[in-house]
């Protein structure tokens, strides 16, 4: 047998998404390595071999996971707000090497622009919110270079069908009197023509991925303006003339493309951004955490790992449908242990590990307070990491070098 100087490190994998109101999956993760480095040196283990990989759904947060991932710093653009205010807006972009083939990849959080938060401080007019404020930074992103583009589109303020941001690259929706329509989804009702003829000229040779964490369709009860309307201001006279539009928009894009946008899933999500942009764009909808998960390499990082930390908030029945825990454990080999910390578990061992799992651990120490718990949820999270490491690391006596 081995002595644990003699052991062969241990190749950790940290792959956590954010604790929102307390943890950024980047503090997650470094948090997760000073856990397991110190255990592994109270324990006399050689220093175990740790790739940081921070993730993120496609909603709040993944903007700052690309970057860490990517290793480079955000970028700004000026834009405007969905109300049409100037602000400044954050993005990302890969360092430009294209290694190994590998694209140019720049990343859009559509909430830099369009976001809730930023037009709080305002009663919004949802029949006129507008997405235009998105596709000024998707335009610096084309200058920039960027040959795919990641727009995460969670937490709009928006019902327009994502005219505003097709507008922005070029594209002109005009009503019966041949004039440009007014902003926001109100105005969708009077949408006669659309002329793409002079979108940006890199606009349809890049690929557009559009990262969401819904199904809902365009149109109908389930639809943008029905379900997530009311949220964003919203009377329900309102929800029936922005329904009513988005059930145009969509007919008038049929009979100019030939693609019915009408019951795609996902179409609904961020006030129905996608029923314009994969019609004209070709751009793709794909569940947020497979779209980070592919653009920051997880699977090639899990392929030699013999341990993958994930986490999350609440680790719950909902986590095992398309979001990171969910990524982490449909990338990992059968060799690589995948365990779960979270500030809340609601799942029993049994259905754990019938997901693929090895455990889910609680980061509260006892009976805590929330504020209890977000306070101290660094330290938390160093400590139940270091534990994790003590079982997994325990049994690496019969690993020779």
């Amino acid at each position: 047998m081995t002595t644990p100087a003699q052991q062969r490190p241990l190749r950790i994998v940290l792959a956590p998404d954010s604790l929102k109101g307390s943890l950024s999956a980047q503090e997650a993760a470094l948090a997760m390595s000073a856990g397991v480095t110190a255990a592994a040196a109270r324990l006399g283990h050689p220093e175990p071999g740790v790739v940081l990989m921070p993730l993120a759904d496609g909603g709040e947060g993944t903007l700052d996971a690309l970057l860490a991932a990517w290793r480079v710093e955000a970028r700004t653009a000026p834009c405007h707000d969905a109300a049409g205010r100037a602000r400044t807006a954050r993005y990302g972009i890969s360092d430009g090497s294209g290694v190994h083939g590998a694209p140019i990849r720049g990343v859009l959080e559509a909430a830099e622009a369009n976001g809730l938060p930023l037009v709080a401080d305002r009663p919004l007019d949802a029949l006129t919110a507008t997405s235009y404020g998105v596709g000024e930074i998707a335009v610096r992103l084309l200058d920039d270079g960027a040959e795919e583009i990641l727009l995460c589109i969670g937490g709009s303020a928006t019902t327009d069908g994502g005219v505003g941001l097709l507008t922005a690259l070029g594209a002109r929706f005009l009503d019966a009197g041949n004039d440009p329509l007014a902003p926001g989804g109100g105005a969708l009702g009077a949408l006669a023509t659309i002329d793409v003829t002079g979108l940006h000229p890199r606009a349809r040779t890049v690929r557009w991925r559009i990262a969401v964490d819904v199904d809902n369709p365009l149109c109908g009860p389930r639809g943008a303006a029905a379900v997530f309307g009311p949220q964003k201001g919203a009377t329900p006279d309102d929800v029936a003339v922005l329904d009513a539009g988005l059930d145009h928009l969509a007919r008038v894009v049929a009979a100019s493309t030939g693609v019915d946008m009408l019951d795609v899933p996902g179409a609904g999500a961020a006030g129905g951004l996608p029923a314009v942009l994969v019609p004209f764009l070709g751009a793709e909808i794909v569940p947020g955490s497979a779209l980070v998960a592919d653009a920051v390499g997880l699977a090639a990082a899990l392929a030699a790992a013999d341990l993958v930390l994930t986490a999350e908030g609440s680790f719950d029945a909902q986590s095992l449908g398309g979001k990171v825990v969910h990524a982490v454990a449909a990338h990992a080999p059968a060799t690589c242990a995948v365990v779960v910390i979270a500030g809340r578990v609601q799942l029993p061992a049994a259905q754990v590990q019938e997901a693929g799992l090895a455990a889910a651990f609680s980061l509260a120490p006892g009976p805590v307070t929330l504020d209890e718990l977000i306070g101290g949820a660094s330290h938390l999270m160093e400590d139940a990491a270091a534990q994790v490491y003590g079982v997994f690391g325990a049994g690496r006596g019969q690993v020779s070098c």
